[in-house]
């Protein structure tokens, strides 16, 4: 199964993403990377790190992030990466880590689970 990491400057945000993620898919690999060691916001490599090394699985990696230094961040672990496919999904970190986690859990590869982040920032919230 894919692997999912949520990366945010808040641990909070990021936790709320992977609980509001597990309601919809139990089963799905996922592990939050929020905020700095000392709990304050930011980002911490060695955190996005463990989360990718911790949902690691043959089937690869997807990592959500929320903006700005978390993509750098996270880039830089993937540049420091061995025997880990791991890719950076481009949606929205609530809406994409539950699609990414339902498409996970129901076995899609990969590049399945980035294209359902990436759709999941298309669908409109108002029905008009």
């Amino acid at each position: 199964m894919v692997g999912i990491v949520i990366v945010s400057h808040s641990q909070k945000v990021a936790e709320g993403a992977m609980e509001l993620a597990l309601q919809m898919a139990a089963d799905a690999r996922i592990a939050a990377a929020g905020g700095l060691p000392d709990g304050g916001i930011g980002t911490d490599f060695q955190k996005i790190l463990e989360a990718v090394e911790r949902v690691a699985s043959e089937d690869g990696v997807v990592i959500l992030f929320d903006m700005g230094s978390a993509l750098m961040t996270t880039e830089m672990v993937l540049e420091s990466l061995e025997g880990i496919n791991a890719a950076i999904a481009d949606g929205p970190i609530v809406e994409g880590a539950i699609a990414a986690a339902v498409s996970a859990s129901i076995g899609l590869g990969q590049q399945a689970v980035l294209e359902a982040v990436r759709q999941a920032g298309t669908e409109p919230k108002l029905l008009s």
